[in-house]
């Protein structure tokens, strides 16, 4: 079932690959901190999701003045988001959702990803963007069907001030 604006937002345990090696990050231990931005994007090395995150690595002052910590989650493994960040320029935090664990959670997980081309690759994240305020809850949400159809970033920032 996918989550609803109101909903408490599933927890999870994903791993990103720092300078130091690979490192958890579990949801539960960012609630109340500050308000949470997950992009969900389908595949790194891809010409939108490489525009997406480069754009949003660019205008992270943006987010972290509206006291938010933004992160993207693929189903790509953590070396390979991290060679894509390196050679991309992508500064925000990438989390693997190895298994689409998280995707399905969310309720972003394509059961076939772009039919039209008789891919089936199920579980790989729909574009999606999901703010979660300091309790936990969603506040905002936009899913995307289509792969190269972006969320409303403006949305997700005014859904951040109003938070403030």
């Amino acid at each position: 079932m996918a989550l609803q604006l109101g909903d408490k937002a599933p927890d999870f345990t994903l791993v990103t690959k720092t300078a130091e090696g690979p490192q958890l990050v579990k949801l539960a231990d960012l609630i109340g901190k500050s308000n949470i931005v997950l992009l969900f994007f389908p595949m790194a090395f891809t010409s939108v999701c490489t525009q997406e995150m480069c754009d949003i690595s660019n205008g992270i002052g943006d987010y972290e003045s509206l006291d938010a910590k933004v992160f993207g989650i693929s189903g790509d493994n953590p070396f390979a988001q991290e060679a894509w960040a390196r050679t991309s320029g992508i500064t925000l935090p990438l989390l693997s959702d190895y298994e689409h664990a998280v995707a399905k959670a969310y309720g972003v997980a394509y059961e076939q990803f772009l039919p039209e081309a008789n891919l089936i690759m199920g579980g790989v994240s729909k574009r999606s963007a999901f703010v979660i305020d300091k309790a936990g809850i969603v506040r905002y949400l936009d899913v995307k069907d289509h792969p190269k159809d972006l969320p409303d970033f403006e949305a997700v920032k005014t859904t951040l001030q109003g938070l403030a």
